[in-house]
């Protein structure tokens, strides 16, 4: 273990021992964390950079740092966090940003903080938390991969927007069985108008409204190897998050043995986009490319925030390839003009039928 605490140390030490796993920089006058700071220190387990003068980290300050178990920031002036910089410490699990000056959080935050299970954000100047963040913590039923993780997370002393993502929050993690604790669950209301200092469980919420979901169309048909693109629109508030699910096959498709060898259902489809063009509307699309009579079926758009829940069906039918006309048969054409020849000889002369009456019997004909 080696701790630093001079107050005259203004860069990280380079001759730390490689086999340091606990390193604690601490009252110093370190102002950033440069690229590869600790590159040499592989087997580093608690890293502690707490109390200095620190306004920024940059995002590789941490590689190498695979065995990384904890790492604390507190008591310093960051205004921001490199979160993408998390993908360097794959076993991190506590991270402590307490007492700095975050003011936002990234909604791509959520996607380096799935292993994450001590995450303590109190004393900043946060006022909103994206929505990403909830559905990480709060997945809906079926998208839990694995055992539940309980997670501790500490986002008291900041002025909260009392709005219904972080009301809810406050509420599923008061509710028997969650997997999320908060370290002080009596959370302020700063920057609410006419909120000023009220305990966020007693704001009055009015602005939460649960999403309403319209497909672009319900019913849909479509041939065989065709591409088809579903889509359906959201709005609520908080901006909702959207999926796909296919709930089940197309019940009178003819192509049977096709339909039996398509995967349990429902499932859920993740090969879709999605974009909000402003606050409160969400819109997505997934496209199916080569359709096949296995794709025919019921597909549902979920629309969720923290308000609740709402879905729309899509129905899609597969055709086959569209026959041809039977053709007329070839020889009905010929049959019908060597009719209309026949009717179009010219008639025999009297004189002509005598000679070939004669020419049959076997008599000269007439005028030779």
């Amino acid at each position: 273990m080696v701790q630093c605490g001079d107050p005259g140390i203004s860069a990280i030490p380079v001759n730390v021992p490689a086999n340091t796993f606990k390193l604690c920089l601490e009252k110093t006058r370190i102002s950033r964390v440069p690229r590869a700071a600790f590159f040499n220190l592989s087997e580093l387990r608690f890293l502690w950079l707490t109390y200095n003068s620190i306004t920024s980290v940059h995002p590789s300050s941490f590689v190498n740092l695979k065995a990384l178990r904890e790492l604390r920031l507190d008591g310093n002036l960051l205004t921001a966090f490199p979160w993408e910089g998390l993908r360097d410490m794959p076993r991190l699990q506590t991270l402590v940003l307490h007492n700095n000056r975050l003011s936002s959080l990234a909604p791509q935050a959520a996607l380096f903080l799935l292993n994450i299970t001590y995450l303590d954000l109190s004393s900043n100047r946060l006022t909103i938390l994206p929505a990403e963040l909830l559905d990480l913590w709060f997945p809906l039923p079926g998208l839990q991969e694995g055992p539940v993780q309980r997670k501790i997370l500490g986002l008291h002393d900041n002025p909260w927007l009392c709005d219904c993502e972080i009301s809810l929050l406050v509420s599923l993690s008061m509710s028997l069985g969650s997997s999320v604790v908060l370290m002080d669950p009596l959370l302020m209301c700063s920057r609410s108008v006419g909120q000023s200092g009220t305990l966020l469980t007693q704001a009055e919420l009015s602005r939460c409204m649960r999403p309403s979901v319209q497909p672009a169309a319900t019913r849909v048909t479509s041939s065989v190897g065709s591409n088809v693109l579903l889509r359906c629109d959201a709005s609520g508030y908080p901006t909702p998050t959207l999926t796909w699910i296919k709930t089940s096959a197309y019940p009178d498709c003819c192509q049977q043995d096709e339909l039996q060898k398509s995967t349990q259902l429902p499932k859920m489809l993740d090969s879709f986009m999605q974009e909000s063009p402003r606050v409160g509307v969400r819109w997505s699309i997934i496209s199916l490319n080569g359709l096949s009579y296995s794709d025919a079926g019921e597909y549902r758009c979920q629309a969720r925030n923290m308000a609740g829940l709402s879905e729309a069906p899509i129905k899609l039918k597969v055709m086959g390839a569209t026959r041809l006309l039977r053709l007329p048969r070839k020889n009905s054409k010929p049959t019908l003009s060597r009719s209309l020849q026949r009717s179009r000889k010219p008639s025999k002369t009297p004189a002509a039928a005598a000679n070939e009456s004669r020419i049959s019997a076997g008599l000269q004909p007439e005028g030779s």
